[in-house]
């Protein structure tokens, strides 16, 4: 669907740059990321969609709920769970997490942490350092974490190049 507004990027980095260096060239996972991202939505969406859309069980989904990781912003009157595109980028974000090894706790307080960040910015000059420091130090983990399995990669890349090897023409 090019040049819909389903496909059309976003700018200014961020869904955009995951976008450019996605593995599979911009189709999957991360259009539906971008294309979320994109559209205006108009009414809240129901656990099964978001699944569909984040790629995240509904297991997992109820989980974050009663853990208080992400709760969805209403219940419809028969009590399903209804979440808000801010619901929903919350989610991508975890979900981006996920593959760097984040516990729980540690996604608590990332999300603390950017959610504070994207706040107003009149907070005290010494909270305002906490911030970017706690920024930074998230920023640090997640590249020895990407590292970490960048190195993996390279070992199961070899493995499959070894049976591959073995396996003859």
């Amino acid at each position: 669907m090019p040049g819909s507004s389903l496909t059309r990027p976003v700018s200014g980095g961020g869904l955009q740059d995951l976008w450019d260096r996605h593995p599979d060239g911009g189709t999957g996972a991360a259009r539906a990321a971008v294309a979320w991202s994109t559209v205006p939505q108009v009414r809240p969406l129901q656990i099964g969609e978001v699944a569909e859309r984040t790629g995240l069980s509904l297991h997992t989904l109820r989980h974050y709920d009663e853990v208080g990781l992400v709760v969805p912003s209403s219940r419809s009157e028969g009590g399903f769970r209804l979440y808000a595109p801010a619901d929903v980028e919350r989610l991508l974000l975890i979900r981006r997490m996920k593959p760097l090894g984040y516990a729980l706790e540690e996604m608590r307080e990332l999300l603390a942490a950017v959610d504070a960040a994207g706040g107003p910015g009149d907070g005290a000059a010494a909270d305002q350092e906490r911030l970017r420091a706690a920024l930074a130090g998230f920023v640090a983990s997640a590249q020895e974490r990407r590292a970490k399995l960048a190195a993996q990669l390279a070992m199961a890349d070899e493995f499959i190049g070894l049976l591959q090897e073995r396996s003859g023409p």
